[in-house]
C-alpha cells in the first residue's frame, strides 16, 4: 500500500510538472513585455495563484479535468472545451514521475530512519525538478536557471545538513569533488567548443548531480552512463537520417537519467563490476 501511495503521489507531482513547465515557458515568452494585457497574462500564469487552463483555448479546467492520466484517457486525449488534441507528454510525464516515486521508495538502500526520510524527501523533490528540466530541455533545448539555480541551493544545503546530522562533515570533500569532476569536465567542453558541444546549463546542472551521487567513483559513472545513453539514442537517429551531425541533441535528459540510475542502482552496479573484475 505504501508503494501505491508513493506512485499516486508521483502521478500528482507529474501533473504539476506539466503545468510548471508550460507556465514557465509562457512566462519567459512574456519577459520584457509591458501593458495591462501582459500583466494580466502573468497573473494567470502564476504557479502559486494561477488556475489550471487549456494551453490552446485558455478555458479554466474543472477538477474532473485534472485527474492524472485518467482525465486524458477519458477525454480521448483532447480538451473537453475546444476539442484540440492534448499532447501525450502529459500522461507520459505523470506515469514516469509516479513510477520513479514508487521505485525510489522500493529501492531505497538504507532503512528509513529520521535522516533517511529527510534524504528521501530531498531526492523526491529532485525527481520533480529533474522531470521538469528533462521536458523543458527536450522541447526547447534549454535548462532554465529558474529551476537549476534553486535546485543547486536545495541540494547544496541538504548535503551540508545531512553530513552534519550524521556527524560526518569531514567527508564533505567527497560530494564536493564529485561535483567538481562532472562540472569541471563539462565546463572544459563548453569552453573548448564555445558552447557547440554542450550548453552552460549542463555545467550548472552538473553541480547538482555531483552532490547527489556524492562520490568521485559515482560521478564518473554518471558521465559514462549519460554518454552511453546519448550514443544509444543518437546512433539510430543518425542511421535513419532523422538527425544530422549538426543537429542539436539535448544532453540534459541523458544526464538526469544517468543520475537516477546511479542513485537508485549505483551500489548494485559497483558490486557487479567488482565481482566481474575479481572473477
Amino acid at each position: 500500500m505504501i508503494i501505491v501511495a508513493f506512485g499516486l503521489l508521483g502521478l500528482v507531482f507529474g501533473s504539476f510538472v506539466n503545468a510548471w513547465v508550460w507556465r514557465l515557458h509562457e512566462q519567459e515568452e512574456l519577459a520584457g513585455k509591458k501593458g495591462k494585457a501582459a500583466e494580466k497574462r502573468r497573473k494567470a500564469l502564476s504557479i502559486a495563484r494561477g488556475r489550471s487552463m487549456c494551453p490552446d483555448c485558455g478555458h479554466e479546467l474543472a477538477a474532473k479535468d485534472l485527474i492524472p492520466v485518467a482525465s486524458w484517457l477519458s477525454l480521448g486525449g483532447c480538451c473537453r472545451y475546444c476539442r484540440e488534441p492534448i499532447s501525450a507528454q502529459y500522461p507520459i510525464v505523470e506515469i514516469i514521475t509516479g513510477a520513479l516515486f514508487a521505485l525510489s521508495y522500493t529501492l531505497w538502500q538504507r532503512p528509513l530512519d529520521g535522516v533517511e526520510i529527510f534524504r528521501l524527501v530531498v531526492w523526491l523533490a529532485c525527481i520533480v525538478a529533474f522531470m521538469a528540466l528533462a521536458v523543458y530541455d527536450l522541447r526547447w533545448f534549454l535548462l532554465p536557471d529558474r529551476i537549476v539555480l534553486p535546485l543547486i541551493a536545495l541540494v547544496g544545503v541538504a548535503t551540508i545538513v545531512l553530513y552534519a546530522l550524521q556527524h560526518n562533515l569531514s567527508h564533505l570533500w567527497e560530494p564536493a569533488v564529485a561535483a567538481s569532476i562532472i562540472a569541471g569536465l563539462f565546463w572544459l567542453l563548453w569552453r573548448i567548443s564555445d558552447g557547440a558541444w554542450i550548453g552552460y546549463g549542463d555545467v550548472k546542472l552538473a553541480i547538482v548531480l555531483g552532490l547527489l551521487v556524492a562520490t568521485p567513483a559515482r560521478a564518473f559513472m554518471v558521465i559514462f552512463l549519460a554518454s552511453l545513453l546519448g550514443t544509444l539514442v543518437s546512433l539510430p537517429l543518425l542511421a535513419k537520417g532523422k538527425a544530422g551531425l549538426k543537429v542539436h541533441i539535448p544532453f540534459g535528459p541523458y544526464l538526469l537519467a544517468a543520475t537516477v540510475i546511479v542513485v537508485l542502482f549505483g551500489g548494485v552496479i559497483i558490486d557487479w563490476y567488482q565481482q566481474l573484475l575479481l572473477g
